[in-house]
């Protein structure tokens, strides 16, 4: 029986093995899923098989740049419970895990899992394979990002939120743009914007919200003929909530961001472009666990 690439990923979903152990096992089952697995845990790798199904929607948000911040990496590690993700071992593996994004530069998790982890003679997936044996829950590299360029990062609340952000600029030395850079990581973890700017708003997205907002106003009891001005003033709204650049900044809320980058370049006597951010938010749209994890450990030892 043949199998694809999609097969071995399945297997990988399902087990948590790593990708080459996955493959093997198909190919020494001629594409059996369910063989597979089999084989996976004949190899000693039942626990893992075991723990990926489990729910891990806690974890940490990490993000750090190298020495002269002209490359950064965020990422999201998911495991089971905020106890793990406060545990040494588990942070030492994320951090691992980042060095090894930020040397390898992979393509997505999947090419990821194939490197060889920084500071180890195995391979990410085997490390995590070790981790998830010996920490006792699933823990899934859920998803990163690698800007190289001048950059920016910053950790929220010891890891429920990672920013990235990058920049064009020419005064990336200067501490002023060190503060303001800060300050703009800091914006994207207090404010959530979704776009940096109006350009990047799908245009189906606004056709959606328009149509929304035309029902609300229609709903309100207001004339259909001033409907059309009503809606065009709420979009202008939406564009100012949820775009980076026409943000109100968190610091001096009557000004944009994009009015205070503008002061800032002029102030230091050069040019400032924020370029791209990335915003994670540890378990952000996954599944909760539904179980107490408090309530379980108190019955464990009654």
């Amino acid at each position: 029986m043949a199998f694809t690439a999609k097969d071995v990923k399945t297997l990988r979903e399902r087990t948590g093995c790593g990708m080459m152990d996955c493959k093997k096992a198909l190919s020494q089952t001629d594409g059996d899923m369910e063989k597979a697995i089999d084989v996976l845990r004949e190899q000693g790798l039942a626990k893992v098989a075991k723990k990926a199904s489990r729910i891990a929607a806690e974890g940490v948000a990490y993000a750090y740049t190298n020495d002269d911040c002209s490359a950064g990496v965020a990422l999201e590690v998911n495991a089971e419970t905020d106890f793990v993700a406060k545990n040494a071992d588990f942070q030492n593996f994320v951090k691992t895990v980042a060095e090894t994004v930020m040397a390898e530069n992979p393509a997505d998790v999947e090419e990821l899992l194939t490197k060889k982890a920084v500071g180890t003679e195995m391979t990410v997936a085997e490390l995590l394979q070790e981790k998830i044996q010996t920490i006792g829950e699933n823990i899934i590299i859920r998803r990163f990002q690698r800007y190289e360029g001048v950059v920016s990062t910053y950790i929220h609340a010891g890891g429920k939120i990672a920013i990235m952000v990058k920049f064009d600029t020419d005064v990336a030395d200067k501490d002023e743009f060190k503060v303001y850079a800060k300050d703009m990581a800091m914006q994207i973890a207090a404010a959530a914007p979704a776009y940096l700017n109006r350009d990047q708003v799908p245009a189906e997205v606004i056709e959606h919200e328009k149509k929304i907002m035309t029902e609300q106003v229609i709903n309100e009891g207001k004339p259909e003929a001033i409907a059309q001005k009503i809606v065009m003033g709420k979009i202008g709204k939406y564009y100012d909530e949820n775009c980076l650049l026409d943000q109100a900044f968190v610091k001096e809320d009557k000004v944009k961001v994009k009015d205070h980058t503008a002061k800032v370049a002029k102030e230091l006597g050069g040019k400032i472009e924020i370029i791209d951010f990335v915003r994670f938010e540890k378990g952000e749209g996954l599944e909760k666990r539904a179980d107490d994890f408090a309530a379980e450990v108190a019955s464990m030892v009654k």
